[in-house]
């Protein structure tokens, strides 16, 4: 896809917000689906991004977006030098599918729910 095309199912372009990471599908300018993210720091000063939910619109469910959403936002993530924290389902299960991402993550703690729970 060229950096002015509009995005498609075929050719979907992620955008990184404050909060989540959305993948776009269409020209709407609304996304097809996002992965929510919260950068914790351990008291070492170590960030760890937890990842707590995924969701992708039904109108768009079949094409594999979820799966293009999330490598996309686990590969920005592991570019950052950030640890990956897999509260969402989806997520982890992605993770144990996918090769080269295992040595990336952390086991979620109940410090890692709390803090979640309180965004």
């Amino acid at each position: 896809m060229t950096e002015n095309s509009a995005p498609t199912v075929e050719e979907p372009q992620v955008r990184r917000t404050e909060r989540r990471f959305e993948i776009h599908a269409d020209d709407s300018g609304q996304p097809a689906g996002f992965t929510l993210y919260r950068d914790y720091t351990t008291e070492a000063g170590a960030v760890q991004r937890i990842f707590p939910h995924t969701e992708v619109k039904d109108e768009f469910g079949g094409h594999g977006l979820a799966s293009t959403l999330v490598r996309e936002a686990l590969d920005l993530t592991v570019a950052d030098g950030v640890a990956i924290v897999p509260v969402c389902p989806y997520v982890k299960s992605w993770i144990e599918k996918h090769e080269g991402y295992t040595e990336h993550v952390v086991k979620p703690t109940p410090d890692h729910l709390q803090f979640i729970s309180r965004r």
